[in-house]
């Protein structure tokens, strides 16, 4: 190899780094995907769309919301943990991706800590405990004392499912025995709420607003830590006398694996500044769901708390998949 050969050759290749690093500060230069674990017209797809705008207006780039349902979401979410970590490919990540579906399922088809990047917590709702006007309780106290009495059903949109959790917990919690009715199709099983075919549901406030509304069904609690803005005269169910009982559906922002840390810190503040616009946040409220937002140290803790949290209670409830 010739002298000016060599010369070329280790000039090339110092500029490697420097060309690496052009290549990272150029993020993005091309559309982002995020993934969606769950069908358009869900909860989760609206709130991804949401999120989707604000990301793309600090990107400068389109955010396309790519739906990928099936097994609880998990569907979605390894064809995250399995893509590449540099900034194109997000996930809307639930509890039930990040939570939940670790103790429903053998095996996920990925890690929920190990695979991804935490970036934002995003936002948080309860499930709404709400009983037909028919059944004749308008307390938790004295939805318990008849639950003592007789079997109740309760209602939920389908096994593993914050709803189907609650009622887990319900029993749980007060030493009752109520039975679970999973419904493939929430909206029947609100209607059959309405009509009495059922006792009792949890479920989402969005789900069972218009009920509540029309004054068809009565919400005795909700199961967040703190009453909601869409809900504000209805207890919470500690405060309506179970202790230890919060359940809340919540939806955060993830990447792969080893997604760069400016490319964490942009999508970050995206997500934050997004959560502190009035109107983003009242259209947030619409949608049934309440702020979390944060840092990524402390998605990363809230993940690890969803893992262990539910271990137990879906091991003494014996709670299987779909």
């Amino acid at each position: 190899m010739s002298h000016a050969t060599r010369r070329a050759l280790l000039g090339a290749l110092a500029a490697l780094p420097a060309a690496r690093a052009m290549a990272q500060g150029a993020w993005p230069n091309r559309p982002i995907r995020l993934i969606v674990p769950f069908a358009a017209g869900t909860t989760t797809d609206i709130l991804g769309r949401i999120l989707a705008e604000a990301l793309a207006r600090e990107a400068g780039q389109p955010v396309v919301v790519d739906n990928r349902a099936g097994a609880g979401g998990n569907v979605g979410a390894q064809a995250v943990a399995r893509s590449t970590g540099d900034g194109y490919t997000l996930l809307l990540g639930t509890n039930g991706t990040h939570g939940i579906n670790a103790s429903l399922f053998a095996d996920q088809g990925f890690d929920p800590v190990k695979d991804f990047t935490p970036i934002a917590p995003f936002v948080t709702t309860p499930t709404v405990l709400g009983v037909p006007l028919s059944l004749g309780v308008s307390s938790v106290a004295e939805l318990v004392a008849l639950a003592k009495r007789k079997p109740l059903t309760f209602a939920s949109a389908g096994n593993g499912t914050t709803g189907h959790l609650s009622q887990a917990l319900f029993n749980l919690r007060t030493g009752t025995e109520t039975q679970h009715v999973p419904y493939r199709n929430a909206g029947q099983g609100v209607t059959d709420l309405v009509a009495g075919r059922v006792d009792a549901m949890f479920y989402h406030p969005l789900g069972l607003k218009p009920q509540l509304d029309a004054g068809t069904i009565k919400a005795l609690a909700v199961t967040s830590a703190k009453r909601v803005t869409i809900l504000p005269d209805v207890p919470t169910i500690v405060e309506a006398g179970i202790p230890d009982f919060v359940v809340e559906g919540l939806w955060n922002l993830y990447g792969p694996a080893g997604l760069p840390p400016d490319v964490v810190a942009r999508l970050n503040r995206a997500t934050n500044a997004l959560l502190a616009d009035p109107a983003a946040l009242a259209n947030l409220h619409a949608q049934g769901v309440e702020p979390t937002g944060g840092t990524p140290e402390k998605l990363a803790a809230m993940t690890r708390d969803e893992i262990a949290k539910w271990r137990p209670i879906i091991a003494a409830a014996n709670i299987k998949p779909d």
